[in-house]
């Protein structure tokens, strides 16, 4: 039995990422039109009709903007918390009653043979949450639209295997950028974004011995760079001496392509 995952998108542009057991396949959010969300998944070799459900991290168009079509077509529940649906479910369309269904932050769903736990995160959204997923040991985590990590969520999700995480800008880029002020004092704020150098010492506090790859997640298209934000992460965990490139490794995602199907 493994758990596999797919980042399919990843950046303002639109996000996407699918989860799998033997016994269930689930996506979570699907910021992108419902024909290229179809385009991801032939890329990675999966048939959406297969999905058993769409867990939502917040209410965001680059992470709904798929959802209603995607649930309506292939006839999927849609899990999100109470605060969720009622910002979004204008943006669906038309849902079934038997497809809502509630999932509220600091729960703990089971999925057949996959746990999921829900966390609040501080963005600016309704109520915004991600997801751990446990499968027989194994632990995942997704965590990116976050102002800032707390305590609570570093101890949530410590020990992953493997981490999809926020690094969304770079200080520097954001503040010569075109962006205007309102903009920029949004994404540096305690509800924007987390930047590649926080991310950087949040990831230090919560990689263990456990952890063997990291997905860098959310960059954006005009304040960022792939390149940055790896340099900028792996000169932080090298100063912090935590076996970078030794006992795991940083990844990209991307906004168009998927990663690879890996196993946790």
């Amino acid at each position: 039995m493994t758990l596999r995952f797919s980042v399919l998108a990843s950046g303002s542009t639109g996000n996407a990422m699918f989860v799998e057991t033997e016994k269930q396949r689930l996506l979570v959010d699907a910021g992108l039109s419902g024909k290229k969300m179809d385009e991801l998944f032939q890329k990675i070799n999966r048939d959406p009709k297969e999905l058993d459900g769409i867990l939502v991290t917040h209410e965001h168009s680059d992470h709904i903007k798929g959802v209603g079509i995607f649930a309506r077509k292939h006839k999927l529940p849609i899990y999100a918390n109470a605060k969720t649906w009622q910002a979004m479910e204008a943006s669906l369309g038309t849902i079934m009653t038997d497809q809502k269904f509630h999932f509220e932050i600091g729960e703990v769903k089971d999925f057949e043979d996959m746990q999921v736990e829900s966390f609040g995160v501080s963005h600016d959204a309704a109520e915004p949450m991600f997801y751990v997923f446990h499968h027989e040991g194994r632990k995942l985590t997704l965590a990116t639209d976050m102002g800032y990590v707390s305590d609570r969520i570093k101890g949530t999700i410590k020990g992953s295997n493997m981490f999809v995480f926020e690094s969304n800008h770079d200080i520097n880029m954001l503040q010569m950028g075109r962006y205007p002020w309102s903009t920029k004092r949004r994404i540096l704020s305690d509800v924007g974004h987390v930047s590649n150098e926080d991310a950087a010492f949040a990831l230090a506090d919560v990689i263990t011995d456990e952890t063997s790859r990291i997905y860098l997640a959310h960059l954006s298209l005009d304040n960022n760079m792939k390149d940055l934000a790896r340099l900028t992460v792996e000169q932080v965990l090298k100063e912090q001496e935590l076996g970078i490139n030794e006992t795991f490794d940083l990844y990209d995602t991307d906004p168009i392509k998927p990663t690879a199907l890996t196993i946790v």
